[in-house]
This record gives structure tokens, sequence and C-alpha cells, in this order.
């Protein structure tokens, strides 16, 4: 273990073995962090905090700080992070709002410089928050998503599994999986052929996708009447029930498409 003589450490915090603490970083008194982490310097790490195994934790972030929230009145909430995550420069987690609440975040993923991960968040795996990233509180983004720079994403809003959000995209509406997006406020543009294509998705399975995102974003059906449609006229595949599932929980609505927006200034329709 590497610890800077001028870091200041809780004798109460519990740090694993082989990691690297730099200077000038200061960790409170029930933080837990995993082995082999690195922690750069000036980073605080505060609160109910616990961070997993072979995380790269770089200069000024402030990760388990009280959450930017007026209901808090110093409830015991968490912050939980997961294994191999990278933080950049000055990233901000805060931990959850009401007693045993938890902002939760997956493994290896990537949060570019100035991220912010609101309270009682959730963050997957393998995504990637690129700089200036802004998470509301509550929202929600599952696995393999990208979310651009400087994208804003309001409180309760849902980021479904490898979508990408473009960057200074304004989100108000869940996000589809598998889509890409992009605007303010963000629109739907199309699939994330790139995405399903590296990860070893079906030709068969990304047609259904294609026929699918056809129905519910680009025929100008309300949700019931699309998602009625797609499994009448379909035998949907994995991926396809998937996109059902998350456009019928929806609580926000889904993001509309910029095709139907365009249509829909065309002819007069609103």
């Amino acid at each position: 273990m590497q610890i800077h003589p001028t870091a200041i450490i809780s004798k109460n915090a519990k740090i694993a073995g082989h990691c690297q603490i730099g200077p000038y970083t200061v960790i409170g008194d029930a933080v837990t962090v995993g082995e082999a982490c690195q922690i750069g310097p000036y980073c605080v790490i505060e609160g109910n905090t616990t961070i997993g195994k072979n995380c790269k934790i770089f200069t000024g972030a402030v990760l388990g700080s009280s959450p930017q929230d007026l209901k808090y009145k110093d409830e015991k909430s968490f912050l939980k992070i997961g294994d191999g995550n990278v933080i950049r420069e000055y990233c901000t987690f805060n931990p959850g709002t009401e007693e045993g609440s938890v902002t939760k975040i997956g493994n290896d993923n990537l949060f570019m410089a100035y991220s912010h991960i609101a309270h009682d968040c959730f963050v997957g795996s393998n995504c990637i928050i690129a700089n200036n990233g802004t998470l509301a509180g509550h929202v929600s983004i599952e696995d393999k998503a990208v979310v651009g720079g400087l994208v804003a994403i309001h409180q309760f809003v849902r980021v479904g599994t490898l979508s990408i959000i473009g960057g200074c995209s304004k989100v108000v509406q869940d996000i589809p999986p598998f889509s890409t997006c992009d605007g303010h406020p963000a629109r739907v543009y199309g699939l994330n052929l790139i995405g399903l294509k590296r990860q070893g998705t079906a030709r068969e399975s990304i047609k259904q996708l294609h026929r699918a995102f056809n129905i519910l974003f680009h025929a100008g059906l309300s949700k019931k009447n699309s998602l009625e449609k797609i499994e009448k006229e379909m035998k949907p595949s994995q991926e396809v029930s998937y996109l059902i599932n998350f456009v019928r929980k929806s609580e926000r609505g889904v993001v509309r498409s910029c095709r139907i927006e365009r249509i829909n200034k065309d002819t007069g329709i609103n």
C-alpha cells in the first residue's frame, strides 16, 4: 500500500491492500475502499461510501458528499461503487436522500471529467458518461449505455441498454434501449447498429429491432397501438421483447422520433 504522507485518512476507514492514495486526499470514517484502487491527489471520499476493487479515481473527485436535495436532513444513506470503474478529474457522486437509500454504480464504467451522479441514481455496468455529463436525482442508466458530453438528464429518466445520447442533448423522457438519440430536447434518430453488431447481436434480431423501431417511432401511432401492433404482427426476439417491456413500463414517456416531429411541423399537426 502506498499512501502519501499528506493524505488524511480516518482511522475508522477500511482500506484494502495494494491501494495507492495521493497527496492531500481526505477519506472519512465510514468509507470502504477495495483492493488495488488508485486514488489521485486532492480527492474527497466521505459519507457511507463503498468502493470496489481495481478502481481508478483521478484528481479532485468528490465521492459521497451530502446529496444536493433540500429534503435531505442528515439521514443515513449510501453510495456504492462497483469494481473496475474509472472516475476522472472532478467528478461528483452523491449518496441517496432518504434513510437507507442508495446511489449505486456497477462495474467497469468510465466517468469522464466533471461527471455528476446525483442522489438515488443507478448506473449499470460498462457505461460511458462523457465530460460534464449530468444525471439528476433518481436517473437510471442501463448497461452499455453511452451518455455524450454536456448531456443533462432530468430526474427519474431511464436510459436503456446499448443506447447512445449525443453531446449537449437535453433529456426529459426515457431513452429507449438500442437507440441513438440527440437534440434539445433529445429525439430518437435510429438504431445503435454499431453497438448491436459489436456485442454480436444476430442479424435477424437486428432486422426485427429495425421493424419494431419503425412501428414505434415512425408510424405515427400511440404507444398503446404501436406496442399492440408489434406483438400482433411479429414474433419478438429477445431484444424486441426487452424494448417492448421498457416502453410499456415508462412513467415519464419515451422520447419521440425526430422524423415524426419534422412531419408534424410540415403538416401543421401538433
